[in-house]
Parts: C-alpha cells; structure tokens; sequence
C-alpha cells in the first residue's frame, strides 16, 4: 500500500459541536486533519490504500457517513501558471513560456477567466500535456484525472438544493466516472 495526501473540503456539520471531531474519526476519518477554515470544514488526508483513485474514493464516502457533506477535493483541477510551475517543479518564467507557445507547442489553452490577467487552466489537461512532452510522471497525471472526477461525482451526487448528498447517489456518480474506480490504477 501506497500513502496519498489530498484534502476534502466539506459543510453540514456545526464545528462547534461536541461531537464534531469524533463523528469523523468513528466514520473512518482517522487519517485526517480536521480543521474549520474559511466557513468551510477542512480534512487533510493522509490515506494509505493500493492507488490514489481508491483513498479518494473511500475518503468522500467517509465524510459522508459522518454525516457532512463533500463540497470538493483539492488540490483543484483548475490551476494558474504559478500553480502549474509549483505543481510540475518549474519555473513560472518556463510556464509562462509554454503557455505563449515560444516553448513547445500546442500547450492547452486556458478553460476560465480566459479574459483576465489570470486566467486558469484544467490541470488535466496541462498534466497530460506535461506528461507527454517528459515534465511530469504518469502518477501526476492519474491524480490529476482522479481529482477532477471526484469532483464532477461531487457536483452530480447534489440534490438540487445543493445541501443534500446521499451516500447511495455518491456511489452513483464515483461508479459513473472510470477514473475513481480503476483502483488499481497507476498512481
């Protein structure tokens, strides 16, 4: 077994509670560090399982059993030029020159506030573009991949008050998305 880092973002349990850090730790949450940040509760993984697609996996299921709901996972499919610098050990400068395309070509273009002065890309878009020109392992892009479908589970599983997740509907959607159950997928 392999150990992965990656942080679940979530609502629906009052932090103030008693209970609030036992309810985690008894829905399978041992693993993680629990903090309340930004109005948002923040679990920081470090889960030990045969592939990142499957400590995801088991992680939402958790919350959700203690009873909060899974907003997203980070770290986020949507990345600027710092983040994808930071993400694959290069500089900004190198980044900043792939995306002008004046060093590679046909690095993706952004997805979001494409018209500002920092706009964002879909990380696994840039991760598959990295990994195929040698800048990054396959592991980075599997995580990528993972990262972005757990989200998309998220969002789908949602009521459409936004407020409710089932665990059958999040199985739903984590069964829908090859990327969270190939678990023995690279990574």
């Amino acid at each position: 077994m392999k150990t992965f880092d990656f942080t679940v973002v979530a609502s629906g349990v009052d932090p103030r509670a008693d209970d609030f850090e036992d309810r985690f730790f008894a829905a399978g949450c041992d693993d993680a560090t629990i903090s309340f940040q930004k109005g948002a509760i923040v679990l920081e993984f470090t889960r030990a399982a045969t592939s990142f697609a499957g400590a995801v996996r088991s992680a939402l299921l958790n919350v959700l059993q203690a009873g909060a709901k899974p907003v997203h996972v980070e770290p986020d499919y949507l990345v600027s030029l710092s983040d994808i610098a930071e993400r694959a050990g290069l500089s900004k400068a190198a980044v900043s020159l792939y995306a002008k395309g004046a060093r590679g070509k046909d690095f993706p273009a952004p997805v979001a506030r494409v018209t500002t002065e920092s706009p964002l890309w879909d990380w696994v878009e840039v991760a598959d573009w990295m990994h195929r020109h040698e800048k990054l392992p396959l592991a980075a892009l599997v995580e990528a991949k993972v990262v972005r479908a757990a989200n998309f589970a998220v969002q789908s599983a949602a009521d459409a008050d936004k407020q409710t997740i089932t665990q059958e509907k999040l199985r739903k959607e984590i069964v829908r998305r090859k990327e969270l159950t190939d678990a023995d997928a690279p990574g």
